[in-house]
């Protein structure tokens, strides 16, 4: 206990103490999970759309596809990127390992799916006889999907919840591809596991509190949009 409160206070001091290396950890964190957000969302989003309301052969086997890959392990994740971003890997080219740009890749790929499948989630909610009652009054194919996806637009936010879920926290691939390397790909999860490795368990729980803290606070962003769509008159 005595831990936890000294893991609270010096989260507090290291924030309100402007503590520039905490807050460019903070900073990097929320600039390259932000990026992976966005991408997992412009992919994953129509990706779920297509799922539901496009002409899929096979429709149930890539639906399960898309379930399994949220839960997909990080590690396994980071160690395909990391191959293929290796200096005699494929890409190795390119000389992404150990950058930013590769976490980037890493926490997309982990995030995609899972944007995908609470998109699939919140489409099937409103039913089919929506989307037949739509084409029954006259819409177009592309119609009736542009509304039953207006419809769906808390979904659809909440579903770039859990891509930043599943980005911000991931730590396993980070580590693999990033390096966690001081000053350029060190993000608040790999400077817990670095602080916890050398029995700095105080400091450990202060970025903890910190990154719950830069969760919470983009995650209350979101759900304000979110309750807004849901309630238009509050």
């Amino acid at each position: 206990m005595e831990t936890l409160w000294r893991g609270l206070v010096e989260a507090l001091y290291l924030l309100l103490s402007l503590d520039p290396t905490v807050w460019r950890i903070a900073l990097r964190t929320l600039a390259i999970s932000g990026s992976a957000t966005v991408l997992s969302a412009l992919l994953g989003i129509p990706l779920g759309i297509w799922l539901v309301l496009g002409r899929v052969p096979a429709r149930r086997f890539w639906l399960t596809l898309t379930h399994t890959g949220m839960a997909l392990p990080p590690v396994v994740v980071g160690l395909m990127v990391a191959l293929l971003l290796w200096r005699t890997g494929p890409l190795g080219f390119l000389e992404w390992i150990y950058t930013p740009t590769a976490m980037v890749i890493a926490q997309t790929i982990l995030a995609t799916p899972m944007v995908a499948g609470v998109m699939v989630s919140g489409l099937q909610a409103l039913g089919q006889e929506a989307r037949w009652q739509l084409l029954g009054l006259g819409a177009s194919g592309f119609q009736a999907a542009w509304v039953l996806v207006q419809q769906a637009r808390g979904a659809l936010l909440a579903a770039v919840m859990a891509g930043f879920g599943t980005a911000v926290s991931e730590v396993g691939a980070s580590l693999m591809v990033g390096g966690n390397l001081k000053g350029y790909t060190r993000v608040l999860t790999t400077a817990v596991v670095l602080e916890t490795r050398r029995g700095n368990f105080a400091r450990a729980l202060a970025l903890g509190f910190i990154l719950l803290g830069l969760a919470f606070w983009v995650n209350a962003m979101l759900t304000v949009l979110q309750q807004r769509e849901a309630d238009p008159d509050s």
